[in-house]
C-alpha cells in the first residue's frame, strides 16, 4: 500500500464547527474481494480481532468469498460488519476524537450503528451479527425468500397496495421490506411472490433490481429466527450511548434506556426499515450543521440520503483507505 493511498495513523484532535452523522449500508451493500485495499493497513487489525472473537475467518470471506457465498445471510451479514469496522477504525485514527452526532444504519446496519454510538462493543457486535445472521440463514431454510428493488413515481403506496391484495387474493407471502425514499422501496417474501409482484409492478411502470441476498427479510418469514436471536441478545450487555441511533422500526432517535435496543432487535427481524422517516428525522436533527458519511461497502445510502437530505448537508462514502484520506483532507484539515 502506498503512502499516498494509507489513512494516516497519528490522530487529530482538532475541534470542528459541525456534527457528523454515520450512516452504515445493511446486508446487500456487499462485493467479492472489499477487504482488499485494507490488507496491508494497520486498521486490518480489526479483521484479526473480530476473527478471534467470532471464531470465523473473517478475513476470508473479505478477500477470497465469491458472490454466490456472500449472498448467504451468515456470510454476508459477518463481511459487512467487519468491512464497517474496519473503515470505523480508520476514521477514527485519522480523525482523532471523532465523536459522531448521530448514527444510523440500515437493517444489519443499526449493528455498526450502536457500535458506532458505543451501546455495544465492537467484540459484542459481532457476536451478535454471527448469531443473528446464522438465525436468518435457519429462517431462510424454512422458508426460502428472495428481496426485490422497485423504483417509481408513487411506488411507495402502490407496492403497498399491490402487495396487500396479492397477500388477500392469493395468500401470496410478500411484503414491502424497506421504504428507502418516495421513489424506492423493497419488497420481500418467497421467491415466486415476489417475482409474481415484481412483474404486475413492472408492467405498471416501475423499474426492478434484485438484491444479492437470500432471504426474506423484514417480513414475518423471519419469525423463526428471533428464539436464537433473542437468547444472544439477552446475554449481550448494552452501554448508554453516546450519541442517538435512529432505529429502522420507528425512525425515531433513541438516545437513553439503552436497554430498549433489545426489543427493537428483535422487532427489526420481522418490520419494514423505515429509512426514508429516519432521513427525515436526521433532517430534523441537522439544523444546517450536520455533514453525512456513509462508513462502509458500496455508495447506496450516500446516494439515497443526497436525494432525500435537503441540499446543503454535504454526503460523503467511504469504503477504501484513500476515500478516509480525503475525507479527512476535505472535512477535518
Amino acid at each position: 500500500m502506498s503512502q499516498e493511498s494509507s489513512p494516516r495513523t497519528a490522530p487529530r484532535t482538532e475541534a470542528v464547527p459541525f456534527g457528523v452523522g454515520l450512516l452504515f449500508p445493511g446486508q446487500g451493500a456487499q462485493r467479492p474481494g472489499m477487504g482488499e485495499p485494507w490488507r496491508d493497513t494497520p486498521h486490518w487489525k480489526v479483521v484479526t480481532r473480530l476473527s478471534e472473537v467470532s471464531g470465523r475467518d473473517l478475513g476470508q470471506l473479505l478477500l477470497d468469498a465469491g458472490a454466490e457465498r456472500l449472498a448467504r445471510a451468515d456470510a454476508a451479514q459477518l463481511a459487512t460488519f467487519t468491512m464497517e469496522m474496519v473503515v470505523l477504525d480508520a476514521l477514527r485514527t485519522v480523525v482523532g476524537d471523532l465523536r459522531p452526532a448521530v448514527c444510523a444504519g440500515h437493517s444489519l446496519g443499526e449493528y455498526a450503528a450502536l457500535t458506532a454510538a458505543g451501546v455495544l462493543d465492537a467484540e459484542d457486535g459481532v457476536r451478535l451479527v454471527a448469531e443473528r445472521g446464522a438465525a436468518m440463514e435457519e429462517a431462510d431454510r424454512l422458508a426460502p425468500g428472495t428481496m426485490t428493488v422497485l423504483v417509481g413515481t408513487g411506488i411507495v403506496p402502490r407496492a403497498q397496495r399491490l402487495a396487500a391484495r396479492m397477500r388477500a387474493e392469493r395468500r401470496a407471502q410478500v411484503w414491502v421490506a424497506n421504504i428507502n425514499g418516495a421513489e424506492q422501496v423493497v419488497v420481500s417474501g418467497t421467491v415466486e411472490a415476489v417475482a409474481a409482484l415484481t412483474d404486475e409492478a413492472e408492467r405498471d411502470g416501475a423499474r426492478a433490481l434484485r438484491i444479492p441476498v437470500g432471504g426474506a427479510f423484514h417480513t414475518p418469514l423471519m419469525a423463526p429466527a428471533a428464539p436464537r436471536l433473542a437468547a444472544a441478545v439477552d446475554r449481550t450487555p448494552l452501554h448508554p450511548a453516546r450519541c442517538p441511533v435512529i432505529a429502522n422500526v420507528d425512525a425515531r432517535a433513541h438516545l437513553h434506556d439503552q436497554e430498549r435496543w433489545r426489543a427493537l432487535m428483535l422487532r427489526q427481524l420481522v418490520m419494514p426499515v423505515r429509512w426514508a422517516g429516519s432521513m427525515r428525522t436526521l433532517t430534523a436533527m441537522a439544523r444546517g450543521r450536520l455533514r453525512v458519511v456513509e462508513a462502509g461497502p458500496g455508495s447506496v445510502l450516500a446516494n439515497l440520503a443526497r436525494r432525500t437530505l435537503p441540499e446543503g448537508i454535504p454526503v460523503r462514502s467511504v469504503s477504501t483507505p484513500a476515500q478516509v484520506e480525503a475525507l479527512a483532507a476535505e472535512w477535518w484539515r
